[in-house]
């Protein structure tokens, strides 16, 4: 990989555990593995209703994923300053407040790349964080 660390949106931690996509999951568990990636808090919330709304996976199964997500990726965790430059990002790039909460993390925790197959893929944010969608190409 690339030596800069990178920050994971929801959505891949959804593909690592659909069975829907093959391709794709293959691509979002190999991000999980590179050793170089960080989600935040906000990433495991979000998948933890995604995965039991739509996946079908009880609580349990949840639980177990979380644990096993965290034993292997740095979690950023949100403060009220990461909450303050959600808004700030939102009101520039025109982002949902919740993706410019996943933005606000990235840049806080000093991430090159975030990850996203639902954002503006090649869009740089605030000359530091460029956006990627791992699954085009």
């Amino acid at each position: 990989m690339s030596g800069k660390l990178q920050f994971l949106d929801t959505n891949i931690l959804v593909y690592a555990y659909s069975e829907d996509d093959p391709q794709k999951r293959e691509v979002a568990r190999s991000l999980i593995s590179s050793g170089e990636v960080m989600i935040g808090t906000q990433v495991l919330q979000e998948f933890a209703n995604i995965a039991h709304k739509k996946l079908k996976v009880n609580w349990e199964e949840i639980q177990a994923t979380i644990e096993e997500l965290s034993s292997k990726i740095p979690l950023w965790i949100n403060s009220d300053e990461t909450i303050k430059k959600a808004c700030q990002i939102a009101a520039k790039y025109g982002y949902s407040f919740y993706d410019s909460l996943i933005i606000s993390a990235a840049l806080e925790s000093q991430s090159a790349v975030l990850f996203s197959e639902d954002m503006h893929g090649g869009q740089t944010i605030e000359n530091q964080l460029e956006i990627v969608n791992p699954f085009k190409g």
